[in-house]
């Protein structure tokens, strides 16, 4: 047993140095327990059976011969499943439709859960699931999208619909160079590598369920709403995470597994599959954008018009706030911006990496790199004299904004002085050669988040956060902000994450996670150390502070606060065969204080090359005669592999955020923004083809044909 005054403190930073993930080795050798993975007893599998038409209702559904089928326990569908309640707001909004599937006969798209079957092993389940006829009454649907659909309509979301200053056209008719361009996006799907499983069973009249979620606190929450039950009596961990992406949150599955827990007082397990996860887990929107740009000769706007339209599904008004990125990035003396909506018989998108940023910039850092050209400016150049001083929407003042040291560093490393801005001047061999680059940002927040630290009898100190590392290496970068925080080392701290037991916190999303759980983590540490200075000896259930952040995050300033950066990218087009290939890239990022450079570069590094995937490769088809996918697999929908990805490198600049305990901002999101646009620019630099539809596929280079105007 130690005393309080007996621990040795450092005055060496934990914080800033490289640390291999605490975790790692438990993953690579097979110690880590995924929610798919953790043994039960009498454990019981469901498998979710899904509509096969895009809009009617279910006339009946023959779970007779299923019931009969060997092994199966249960059959639940719209007519027996246990209510729930839809009716509420929870932690980030109005539920998922599909959690209430159950409510009624309805089915308003392709891939709606009709029935989940339980059996007592998962292959049981599957083939009474394959085997299950389901009989509908069929209706016409709509998955047609347009910016011309008679019900588009401006829709607030995360941000509002519209913001405007100044006469549009007064300032278009008094600019010498105009861009006035259509840019689209396609359907993009998260398919993280560990799919989305939830086993929930009844321990004593608390319902207890281990999960892959982002947010621990946010599916206890919802799965108490949805069943009616005192937030007490629900426990949801989630300790490893294989990926999320925006993806995992609350969803069908985890309802579903909760309906047949009841039901069968067992243990359940609901494990989506990867074609299931096509129309179950969310996705990213695809857009229609419209970016007008006018401008004097010397490049400085005056006018600047984003108009970005999404369709949604007819239960749910989701917004992919594409037109959100013109907010903060350039400023004009006219400035208006519009994201719409348009509901159709699909699948309710969600959050992406870098929603609405990662789609928003390729239109507008486009546009911008059309206006270079036609003022006859170089790409950078353009971007300093449209630096603003203030938020372009907004008027806040920024806590920081490093954009043009990551433009100054990116060029001095890239080589992008001795560049020649002429288009389809360079070859090696029979590839033509070309260099782009664009602007990144993202929005820095931080949420209310608890956590408890606990000086511990033998010396050591345990904080427990209900945090999730989704693969972001969260859990090591809180052990490094935690010993810093408690004057001490790194292997004397073991951070506790995934369980909504240890009480509310920011979820893994938005890049906030690891500002908003550091906050309320240096709070607790700095309350314990107080605790611990006045002595005494510590207890053998040790001394535990705990910390809320919400008073303290409630009082920030009123400031822009943005991760921001600089992509760069050369490309290698063969016209003959329309080939792609993206030879390097550098990304240049001022994204606050680096917690952990080695998991922090791994951040960045990995969404540049999810921006060599969203420009090239990644699009779902959906069969307008059917309203469903076609190929809903990953032979189907194209990835970036190894093959695609040649040299990519990323680094950072100083940048500490001045109004946040450790200085943190985030690096989640913002390596995957203006990366496609970068690759869009190095493109047309390469061919003299503007491809403003993405992904660019070789069919499209082919069409366009070298020395075209656009694609």
């Amino acid at each position: 047993m130690t005393t309080a005054t007996d621990r040795t403190t450092t005055t060496t930073s934990s914080v800033g140095t490289s640390h291999t993930r605490i975790e790692g080795r438990d993953k690579v050798t097979g110690a880590a327990r995924y929610a798919g993975d953790i043994p039960f007893a009498d454990l019981a599998h469901g498998w979710l059976a899904l509509s096969t038409i895009a809009r009617g209702r279910i006339r009946s559904v023959e779970s007779g011969p299923v019931l009969e089928m060997p092994g199966v326990l249960a059959v639940l569908h719209h007519g027996n499943a246990p209510h729930v309640d839809t009716g509420y707001t929870g932690m980030l909004g109005t539920p998922e439709p599909t959690l209430g599937a159950f409510l009624d006969d309805r089915v308003p798209h392709v891939g709606w859960p009709v029935a989940l079957v339980v059996a007592e092993t998962s292959e049981q389940a599957r083939e009474a699931a394959e085997a299950l006829v389901v009989h509908y009454e069929q209706e016409p649907h709509d998955v047609a999208f347009s910016a011309q659909h008679p019900d588009v309509h401006p829709q607030d979301g995360f941000l509002p619909a519209v913001t405007e200053k100044g006469d549009q056209e007064a300032a278009l008719a008094a600019s010498d160079v105009i861009v006035d361009e259509e840019f689209t996006t396609p359907e993009e799907h998260h398919q993280p590598m560990e799919p989305h499983a939830a086993t929930a069973y009844w321990d004593g009249g608390r319902l207890e369920v281990f999960d892959s979620n982002q947010g621990a606190t946010w599916v206890a929450g919802d799965l108490a709403k949805l069943f009616s039950l005192d937030p007490g009596s629900v426990r949801v961990r989630s300790e490893h995470i294989g990926g999320g992406f925006g993806s995992k949150g609350v969803r069908m599955h985890q309802v579903a597994a909760v309906m047949a827990a009841t039901v069968l007082h067992r243990p359940v397990r609901v494990v989506m599959t990867r074609r299931q996860m096509f129309t179950l887990a969310g996705y990213r929107s695809p857009t229609i954008q419209r970016v007008r740009l006018g401008a004097g000769t010397d490049g400085r706007l005056r006018a600047l018009y984003h108009d970005s339209v999404n369709p949604t599904s007819t239960g749910s008004s989701f917004v992919e706030p594409s037109a959100g990125a013109a907010r903060s990035m350039y400023d004009a003396e006219a400035h208006h911006t519009v994201n719409r909506i348009v509901p159709l018989d699909v699948p309710t998108p969600t959050a992406m990496r870098a929603p609405g940023e990662a789609t928003g910039s390729f239109a507008l850092e486009s546009a911008l790199d059309e206006l270079a050209e036609k003022c006859g400016i170089d790409p950078i150049e353009l971007r300093v004299r449209n630096e603003p001083k203030v938020g372009p929407v907004s008027g806040l003042p920024f806590s920081n904004r490093n954009l043009l040291t990551c433009f100054e560093e990116g060029a001095r490393r890239f080589g992008w002085a001795d560049r020649d801005p002429r288009p389809g001047v360079r070859r090696d061999g029979r590839w033509l050669l070309g260099t782009g680059t664009a602007a990144a940002s993202f929005p820095v927040h931080a949420m209310p988040s608890t956590a408890a630290v606990t000086a511990e009898a033998d010396g050591s100190f345990t904080v427990r956060i209900s945090a999730a590392d989704i693969g972001t290496g969260a859990r090591t970068a809180l052990t490094l902000i935690s010993a810093d925080a408690l004057q001490t080392t790194p292997d004397r701290v073991r951070v506790r994450i995934g369980d909504s037991d240890f009480g509310p916190a920011m979820v893994a999303g938005g890049s906030a996670g690891t500002r908003s759980w550091a906050w309320a983590i240096t709070t607790a540490a700095r309350d314990l150390r107080e605790k611990l200075a006045l002595g005494g000896t510590v207890p053998p259930d040790g001394i535990t502070a705990r910390a809320d952040t919400a008073e303290a995050i409630g009082a920030l300033a009123e400031k822009e606060r943005h991760s921001l950066g600089a992509q760069f990218a050369e490309v290698a087009v063969d016209t003959a065969t329309g080939e792609v290939r993206v030879r390097r890239m550098l990304g240049i990022f001022a994204a606050g204080r680096i917690v952990n450079p080695l998991t922090a570069r791994n951040q960045l590094v990995g969404g540049m090359i999810w921006g060599i995937s969203m420009a090239l490769h990644e699009t779902a088809v959906r069969d307008r005669a059917t309203g469903g996918h076609v190929g809903a697999d990953l032979a189907g929908y194209h990835v970036a592999t190894n093959a695609d990805v040649r040299r990519v490198e990323a680094d950072w600049v100083a940048d500490p955020d001045p109004d946040d305990p450790v200085g943190i901002k985030g690096v989640g999101e913002v390596g995957i923004v203006g990366a496609a646009a970068a690759i869009a620019n190095a493109v047309w630099h390469a061919t003299g083809v503007r491809h403003r539809n993405l992904p660019i596929l070789p069919s499209r280079v082919l069409r366009a044909g070298a020395g075209a105007r656009h694609a």
